[in-house]
């Protein structure tokens, strides 16, 4: 079978993810069913097992299912459960210096507290997003955060979160990728303090059971994503404060450089980024020394 257009890296990373969940017994793919029901059984299987569906897969899928009938894919797929697909990334973390739009460094004195903008940078391979925050109290102060330990619920295991860094050392970042089912922003996005409350307009959707749990976790703002309802807290690590995700987002981690007041990404500490394995494999390594940190949308109307 050949394609117009080679498969990219994610692509191929992608399908490895399908095969091991095919040969995984509690995501055992049902021949029979995919048969019966085509594109929409495989597109289901996938969104529940492997990561969201894209309109380019379900482009792709499509035409596997309608090119060449339900029948022959079953065959394809069940070459699939075997498929060993190289992963490409790279072989360790690079220090980065986080740079603007225009190229010009990022002063850690400068990044707005409590900022409802999506701003979002690469790292540590091609197309793997992460926030970047400076975090507040309810008024708009920096908070300074303290190193802490993070709990997987997923399997029990801790970790430690760092802390922030910066001038009042409140200055994260994390994945921007929900360790959920993988939605990105603005998706999953920061409620500031200010917009803690339910009943906000389109597209900012907070649900009480978030704003409960943040009180109780005494933290004045949260990750959100609003794909299916994961909490996270950012002023502990993005420990998980609601479900159904069951692991925190992995923290980027961050240095100052206090005489320059430049930012720089270094590594990650804690579970992997959705969809890897290892955060450094399954993508494409950054090239160059530096990585653009951007405003993305306002999710906040």
């Amino acid at each position: 079978m050949e394609f117009s257009n080679p498969l990219s890296i994610g692509d191929f990373y992608y399908l490895r993810k399908f095969s091991g969940a095919m040969k995984n017994p509690r995501t055992k793919f049902n021949d029979v069913k995919f048969i019966e029901g085509g594109e929409n059984y495989l597109c289901h299987y996938l969104a529940n097992n492997v990561g969201p569906v894209d309109e380019t897969r379900r482009k792709f899928i499509k035409g596997l299912v309608i090119g060449i009938g339900a029948i022959a894919a079953a065959s394809v797929l069940d070459a699939a459960r075997g498929l060993q697909v190289p992963l490409a990334g790279t072989s360790a973390f690079q220090k980065m210096l986080l740079v603007d739009s225009t190229g010009a460094a990022v002063k850690g004195s400068s990044v707005p507290v409590n900022n409802p903008i999506i701003v979002l940078y690469e790292y540590p391979l091609t197309d793997e997003i992460n926030f970047l925050f400076n975090l507040g109290d309810t008024s708009n102060n920096p908070v300074t955060l303290s190193s802490s330990t993070v709990t997987v619920p997923q399997d029990g295991h801790t970790y430690t979160f760092p802390g922030g860094v910066g001038p009042k050392q409140s200055i994260v970042s994390y994945s921007a990728i929900c360790q959920h089912l993988g939605c990105k922003p603005p998706n999953i996005h920061f409620y500031p303090p200010a917009y803690m409350k339910t009943g906000m307009p389109f597209p900012a959707f907070l649900p009480q059971d978030a704003i409960t749990a943040a009180q109780s976790a005494n933290v004045p703002g949260v990750i959100h994503c609003d794909c299916h309802g994961s909490t996270y807290d950012p002023y502990h690590g993005a420990s998980v404060l609601t479900g159904p995700t069951q692991r925190p987002l992995p923290f980027t981690v961050l240095e100052w450089d206090s005489s320059t007041d430049q930012l720089y990404a270094t590594g990650s500490v804690g579970v992997p980024v959705y969809g890897h394995t290892n955060t450094l494999t399954g993508g494409t390594g950054l090239s160059g020394t530096s990585t653009t940190a951007a405003n993305s949308v306002n999710p906040f109307p």
